[in-house]
């Protein structure tokens, strides 16, 4: 079977949801291609459902009246035509947008890959990477009270795994190499808090900690071997080692591609008739990975491919926001505890850095201003302080008078 349409979206994450929808308002509707069978839903929150809180239901997306179940096996540029795996076999475009987000990265460990050092084509059981709603539901349904759970990385979803993990009652050990957690968000102090969180939720972490091995036994996880020879024993392992853009229809389709597709500020390709966004784009030598920027370029791409020709990319100014919540009992703290990145978190030379700490609430503030302008920060805890703060760098406006005002910013709710 052969269908026909204009502009054709492959892949039905949060980016190419939103493309959609965009286009679908402004009167130009698109075709979504998904190939995952559930509802489109948001990844961002994938924790939630792992740690009970949310069904998946509630993490799902609207979906496009215009949604079309198919694995895409390549492109064919010359024709225009998407060759499918599935009913449809072939769907041509005018325009085509790669939404095709990322995939987990598997460290080199024995027991994950073969003795030629290519990656195992499935898992031992037991062993989970954490990053679709399939991956979500293996756990969700593996974990109980009790369970000996090993997280392979201490970034944004290793840490988001750990907690939801602690939350349904597992024994989470947390395994990093790098010398703190989530370092390429966090600077030192705001991290120190993350350990902290965690470690009051009863979760164990290791840091400056390399993993050499996968154990399994039948086929089955049995433990967690460290490069200096310690086990830790283990029912579940999570691998949450980053994600890598998954680029292979582009490479396949002889697009330019680096670490991600290569596109300039429209957003476009090598090839003009067809935009990339998202976590597989690569935009002024930069990958995002996160929401906000992925949603942001699905909106520049719907106004430029709804006849808006001025539109235009230049990079996110949007704001990172992750939840950890605690879990609800005596003795636990129900409040949430926030983190939230934006802009340039590492001060240059010359720039003013305000930092505000306070360890019996666990919460942590710092600024980095440069030329009176606002241009980052960390706040990790409570974040009634965001909505100003945030406000104050997207206008990327002067400051009015150092000091007091940005004390105030900092230690006040702001308006949030």
């Amino acid at each position: 079977m052969t269908s026909k349409t204009r502009v054709v979206v492959i892949g039905a994450g949060l980016a190419g949801v939103r493309l959609a929808r965009r286009l679908g308002e402004l009167g130009t509707p698109a075709l979504l291609v998904g190939e995952e069978e559930h509802r489109p839903y948001n990844r961002v929150l994938l924790a939630e459902v792992l740690a009970g809180r949310y069904d998946p239901d509630v993490i799902a997306l609207p979906t496009p009246a215009r949604l079309v179940r198919a694995r895409v096996t390549g492109i064919d540029r010359g024709r225009r035509v998407l060759e499918c795996a599935g009913d449809v076999t072939e769907i041509a475009y005018d325009t085509l947008v790669l939404a095709t987000g990322s995939n987990p990265v598997l460290p080199p460990l024995r027991g994950l890959f073969d003795s030629s050092g290519h990656a195992i084509q499935e898992l031992p059981e037991g062993v989970h990477a954490f990053r679709t709603m399939d991956d979500c539901l293996g756990l969700a349904k593996a974990v109980r009270p009790g369970v000996r759970a090993v997280v392979i990385g201490g970034g944004l979803l290793g840490v988001s795994a750990a907690r939801a993990l602690a939350v349904r009652g597992a024994q989470v050990v947390l395994a990093q190499q790098a010398e703190r957690l989530m370092e390429r968000q966090l600077d030192p102090g705001a991290s120190r808090l993350v350990l902290r969180h965690l470690t009051d939720l009863g979760v164990e972490v290791h840091t400056e900690c390399r993993v050499r091995d996968v154990r399994c036994v039948g086929g089955a996880v049995r433990s967690v071997e460290l490069a200096d020879g310690y086990a830790l024993a283990a029912d579940l392992v999570v691998v949450a080692c980053g994600v890598r853009p998954r680029v292979g229809l582009a490479e396949g389709a002889g697009l330019a591609v680096h670490r991600g597709v290569l596109v300039d500020d429209a957003l476009r390709t090598s090839d003009p008739h067809i935009h990339a966004v998202g976590d597989c784009a690569q935009h002024a030598g930069t990958v995002y990975g996160l929401a906000a920027p992925a949603l942001e370029q699905a909106d520049a791409v719907a106004e430029l491919l709804a006849g808006n020709a001025g539109s235009r990319y230049t990079g996110t100014r949007s704001l990172t926001r992750l939840t950890l919540s605690a879990p609800e009992g005596p003795g636990h703290d129900a409040d949430a505890f926030d983190l939230a990145a934006f802009g340039e978190t590492e001060p240059r030379p010359g720039d003013e850095v305000v930092r505000l700490a306070d360890a019996t609430r666990g919460t942590y503030r710092k600024v980095v201003v440069r030329d009176d302008r606002l241009v980052g920060g960390v706040l990790v805890g409570a974040l009634g302080t965001v909505g100003a703060l945030a406000r104050a760098w997207e206008g990327a406006e002067p400051l009015p008078a150092p000091g007091a005002p940005l004390l105030h910013l900092l230690t006040h709710d702001g308006g949030c």
